[in-house]
């Protein structure tokens, strides 16, 4: 497996990434464009200690890639993006 420091760029911290926090308990990350969807979710859980339920990515026309990560129930968003100091 790649490092996975490599693979997370770093999350976003858009109105819409926060309304998918309080919601669906989505966080929204910037990753590497070449990463898969089960590197994204490895890496996540090694880096944070997380569950993850389910990812789904996007590529942006600016050619950067987009992931939405679902986290189980008994892990909070919002609990991950005070770690990480978005909130």
């Amino acid at each position: 497996m790649k490092d996975p420091y490599s693979i997370i760029n770093f999350p976003k911290s858009t109105e819409k990434a926060v309304r998918l926090m309080e919601s669906e308990n989505k966080l929204v990350f910037s990753v590497a464009k070449s990463a898969t969807k089960k590197e994204i979710k490895e890496s996540l859980e090694k880096i944070f200690s997380i569950k993850v339920e389910a990812v789904n990515t996007t590529i942006m026309p600016t050619g950067k890639k987009k992931a939405y990560v679902k986290l189980s129930p008994e892990t909070p968003a919002i609990d991950i993006a005070t770690q990480m100091g978005m909130l």
